[in-house]
């Protein structure tokens, strides 16, 4: 094979791993490539999931995935006390 065959196979494995080892929690959602976000709740295992255009357009492509996940929750959460350390939902995130 080429040497440019296994520079260029190199540098794609090179930003493959650069990617992946960055969390998605600190991702804007213009940098994810999933089509569907997902997030569960680990109080209530209640799940919601949005469309990446939809999650753009709600909160726009500069907004970071942990924040627009906590608000997805908060949005529609159904575990309310009344007292601030216990209200809302504890956010989980994992693979779609």
């Amino acid at each position: 094979m080429p040497d440019e065959y296994w520079r260029a196979l190199l540098d794609d494995a090179d930003d493959q791993t650069a990617t992946a080892g960055r969390s998605s929690l600190g991702q804007r959602l213009c940098e994810m490539p999933q089509h569907a976000l997902r997030v569960s709740c680990r109080r209530c295992e209640r799940i919601v999931e949005i469309q990446k255009v939809d999650a753009v357009r709600l909160y726009g492509q500069q907004a970071n995935w942990k924040e627009v996940a906590q608000r997805l929750l908060d949005n529609t959460c159904q575990n309310r006390t009344g007292r601030h350390e216990e209200d809302g939902c504890w956010p989980a995130f994992g693979p779609v």
